[in-house]
């Protein structure tokens, strides 16, 4: 797997099961603390690929540490607990968190868990990067558009022939069609 993961559980005795859990399934680094307020300090320095937090830690809770560390890092936060309310779930869901592992916590649970929560966020990775591109490409047509309004006012010519004129001095100059609709749109 070649991974690193940070673990938080106030018990060192689960972490430390947890911990050779993580080892069988090949994660390279495997970082650990018993408080909340460690684990997002701990995830700020290292960047890990993901995180295990328990829920119920003493000072700052595991959902409380998973928002801090969501607000900077875009990993999956898995949540650890012996025993989970609505309320739990509720405000859990409301964070971001890939998923709940139960404990006595069972290495058969722990892959399938890892897996889907690496694949989800790297799944909405993905469509962010596609956002961005559609946004993009949004903000270039609208200046292509005022441009093309800028020469049919100017040229007094149809909406066709506006484009055919930015499309000809694109490929006479060589440069991009937003760079000649840039130019057309300073030139005013």
């Amino acid at each position: 797997m070649g991974k690193s993961i940070l673990i938080c559980d106030d018990e060192p005795l689960i972490r430390m099961n947890l911990k050779s859990m993580l080892v069988d399934l090949g994660f390279d680094e495997i970082l650990e603390c018993g408080n909340g307020a460690k684990a997002v300090e701990l995830a700020l320095a290292s960047f890990p690929d993901m995180a295990i937090l328990d829920v119920a830690m003493p000072g700052m809770d595991g959902i409380t540490a998973a928002v801090e560390i969501r607000k900077k890092l875009k990993i999956p936060i898995m949540l650890l607990t012996s025993a989970c309310d609505s309320a739990t779930v509720k405000r859990a869901s409301a964070s971001g968190i890939a998923a709940f592992l139960t404990k006595p916590l069972r290495q058969q649970d722990l892959l399938p868990a890892i897996e889907i929560a690496l694949q989800h966020v790297e799944e909405v990775e993905e469509l962010k990067e596609k956002i961005d591109d559609l946004r993009e490409l949004i903000e270039n047509r609208k200046i292509i558009e005022k441009a093309k309004g800028v020469l049919m006012e100017k040229n007094r010519v149809s909406e066709a022939e506006a484009y055919r004129i930015m499309q000809k001095t694109a490929m006479d100059k060589r440069k991009s069609l937003l760079q000649v609709a840039a130019g057309i749109l300073k030139e005013g």
